[in-house]
């Protein structure tokens, strides 16, 4: 196959990349991998601080947001649907952009995930030190328990993985449905909340009397979108659960149709129930809103059992982070776009040496923990929010190509698929890019995240060099799909 792209003629064809796997993912499991990816430490930890920073006006980033992480999510469903890989968007990018495309979109996913479970380590430790007995322990110790708990959850087999997602995500349904429900009733009945010795009263006022919509300026809130994007992250972890879905056909356009309303309910509903409960400047980057909230109501031993829960909820995140990077990284390995001996697979089928490999990286979460623990998280979010534009970015380049290449070659699309695209693919693109310049005039760790993220795609650029004569440029086979391992429901 040439460099530039690899289409199959429309015949059944898989990539070598996925041989090993096991198709143990339910539809039950399928749809709280796309929920429970993307309600993670974005929205349990990462909203104190954007509310902080941006005031109420983040509700309507947030809705944007999630508009593009729903175009995303239809793009990649047809992809999967087309072509179901454990190699999710790193081996759609390598069949329509060549190994070269899957190399950079593989190495920025690794990194981007690396990123973010370095920021889900760090929301462990500071939820641990939400308890004074905990506290003598070290952020770093903390992070470090959290990271080799979740690296042993995720060699077991894929079905053990997607009864822990799948349970975890519960409950972080329904902590937010627990949630939504009483801070409506503090609302209408008007219940004080008691944060820091102050009392507040919810109601429009906690928006009206601090500033109104935009108290820090609408460019403020402009700027915060990327921070923003990064809650969305891991929604995308359906393209590689797909490749072991036992019937991807029907469960993919299932799961990523549900993330639409849940996004608008769970995320955009959250945050303007938090605006309108307490007054934005009140909120603590450093502790999770709901947190603040229950503990604000007084009920006994509420802020701790909420705790509780979003530190679930982040190890529910570190997981899916695990899980993604893993396989990826695997995907990379059997081309020979990354070291050939991260290919290994356990008697499981679960890429052991990947998953080893992406928790020993994010054992630098560890440190910067160490060294950094006030600005840890919010440093990790930023480089995290700049790879989430670059693997969406690829997501919906390889869509446009896998369209233009149906359309050259008579063959049918999928019926789920990305609804006015191109332009619609073209409007994600318009808007990530936006993000990233506008994140320069951020100030703070906006700049310094850029260059950063620059010096390392210059960094995979001159690797490339190296690696590009000795990387399989034919990593797909053209025959029908075959079961690759035994089912674990034999």
């Amino acid at each position: 196959m040439s460099e530039t792209q690899k289409p199959i003629s429309g015949t059944p064809h898989r990539d070598k990349s996925d041989e090993g796997y096991r198709k143990g993912l339910k539809s039950r499991h399928m749809r709280m991998i796309a929920l429970g990816g993307a309600i993670g430490s974005g929205l349990f930890y990462g909203a104190s601080g954007r509310i902080a920073d941006g005031g109420p006006s983040v509700a309507i980033v947030y809705a944007i947001c999630g508009g593009i992480a729903y175009l995303m999510l239809r793009a990649l469903g047809e992809l999967s649907l087309y072509r179901p890989s454990s190699g999710g968007f790193i081996s759609h990018a390598r069949e329509f952009m060549g190994e070269r495309g899957a190399y950079f979109t593989g190495w920025f996913a690794f990194i981007t995930y690396s990123s973010a479970l370095m920021a889900d380590i760090t929301a462990i430790a500071n939820y641990m030190h939400y308890w004074k007995p905990f506290q003598i322990v070290p952020l770093w110790a903390w992070a470090f328990i959290a990271l080799a708990l979740m690296v042993i959850v995720n060699l077991a087999s894929v079905k053990f993985f997607g009864e822990f997602e799948f349970w975890f995500a519960m409950i972080k349904v329904a902590a937010i449905v627990i949630f939504m429900i009483l801070a409506v009733i503090a609302i209408v009945f008007g219940i004080s909340l008691t944060v820091n010795g102050n009392s507040y009263t919810p109601g429009v006022h906690a928006i009206t009397e601090h500033g109104g919509l935009f108290p820090k300026g609408a460019f403020t809130m402009v700027t915060l979108s990327l921070g923003i994007l990064f809650a969305y992250g891991g929604s995308e972890y359906l393209g590689a659960a797909a490749g072991e879905a036992e019937d991807p056909q029907k469960e993919m356009p299932r799961a990523v149709n549900s993330m639409m309303w849940r996004i608008l309910l769970f995320y955009v509903g959250c945050i303007v129930l938090f605006t309108l409960l307490l007054p934005y400047n009140v909120y603590n980057r450093n502790e999770s809103p709901f947190v603040t909230f229950f503990s604000g109501l007084g009920i006994p031993a509420a802020g701790h059992i909420m705790n509780l829960v979003v530190l679930l909820a982040a190890a529910s995140a570190i997981n899916a982070e695990l899980y993604t990077c893993g396989r990826g990284l695997r995907s990379l390995a059997v081309s020979g776009s990354a070291p050939r001996f991260l290919s290994g697979m356990n008697r499981n089928a679960v890429p052991y040496a990947a998953i080893i490999a992406a928790g020993t990286i994010g054992l630098v979460g560890v440190m910067v923990n160490l060294f950094y623990p006030n600005e840890a998280f919010d440093v990790i979010a930023n480089m995290a929010g700049i790879g989430i534009c670059a693997m969406w970015g690829s997501i919906m380049i390889s869509n446009i190509l896998f369209v233009r290449h149906c359309r050259k070659n008579g063959i049918e699309r999928p019926k789920f698929h990305v609804p006015l695209a191109p332009y619609s693919n073209y409007l994600v693109l318009a808007v990530l890019g936006a993000m990233i310049v506008l994140m320069w005039f951020e100030g703070g760790l906006g700049p310094t995240a850029i260059i950063a993220f620059a010096c390392v795609t210059v960094a995979l650029a001159l690797a490339w060099l190296i690696v590009r004569n000795h990387v399989d440029h034919d990593m797909f086979t053209a025959d029908a799909p075959a079961e690759t391992g035994a089912s674990d429901n034999q």
